[in-house]
C-alpha cells in the first residue's frame, strides 16, 4: 500500500473531490460496480448495512445518534474482499491436479429454510407486502425486489433485518456447498 485511505476520503474522491490516486480509485470503483451488478444479477442478496454511531459529550455521555449508510467506498472494498475470498476458495477447491487438493475450511451458506421464509412472508404481510417466488433459487431475487420497492419506507430496516434472519446461518465446513447469499 502506498497510501491508506479512510472510507470518507475515498468516498469524497468518488464523489468528485481531488485527491491522491484519484484515477485509480475511480477505476477501482467502476470495476467494483461491474462486479456488484454481475453478482446481484446472478442472484446474490442485496443487503445494505447501516451503522449507528454516537456523538459523546466531554463526560462521555451520548448526545446524538448518527446513522451511517454504506456508500460506494464501502461497496468498493466489499466487492474486492468478496472477489479475493472467491478466488482463494476456487484455487483451493479446484486444483489443476486432483492429487494437489488441499484440505480447507469454507464459509458456507445453505439455501433458505422454507419454513423460515413462510414466517417471513407472514411478517411482511402485516405491512401489506408479498414475497413472490416459485422455487428456493428465486428467493434472493424476490427479497431483492421487495427491499428495492420498500427502501424509502420507515419499515425498510426492520424488514431487511427480518429478511436476513430468515436466511440459513453461515457455517464453516470442509465440504464446499457454496454461499447462497453471494
Amino acid at each position: 500500500s502506498n497510501r491508506r485511505f479512510t472510507y470518507e476520503e475515498a468516498q469524497e474522491i468518488i464523489e468528485g473531490a481531488e485527491g491522491d490516486y484519484k484515477k485509480e480509485i475511480l477505476f477501482l470503483d467502476q470495476i467494483a460496480k461491474i462486479l456488484r451488478k454481475k453478482r446481484l444479477k446472478a442472484g446474490a442478496l442485496n443487503i445494505e448495512s447501516e451503522e449507528m454511531r454516537f456523538e459523546l459529550d466531554a463526560a462521555g455521555n451520548p448526545t446524538n445518534v448518527i446513522l451511517k449508510t454504506s456508500k460506494d467506498a464501502h461497496k468498493l472494498v466489499e466487492e474486492f474482499m468478496l472477489l479475493a475470498n472467491k478466488k482463494v476458495a476456487t484455487f483451493i477447491a479446484k486444483p489443476e491436479n486432483k492429487a494437489d487438493k488441499i484440505p480447507f475450511v469454507y464459509r458456507c451458506h445453505d439455501k433458505p429454510d422454507i419454513e423460515k421464509i413462510a414466517l417471513f412472508r407472514v411478517f411482511i404481510a402485516k405491512f401489506g407486502y408479498e414475497l413472490n417466488f416459485t422455487s428456493p433459487d428465486d428467493i434472493s431475487s424476490a427479497i431483492n425486489e421487495l427491499l428495492l420497492k420498500i427502501k424509502p419506507t420507515s419499515e425498510y430496516s426492520l424488514i431487511q433485518t427480518m429478511a436476513i434472519r430468515s436466511m440459513a446461518k453461515a457455517t464453516y465446513e470442509t465440504d464446499n456447498i457454496g454461499h447462497y447469499g453471494l
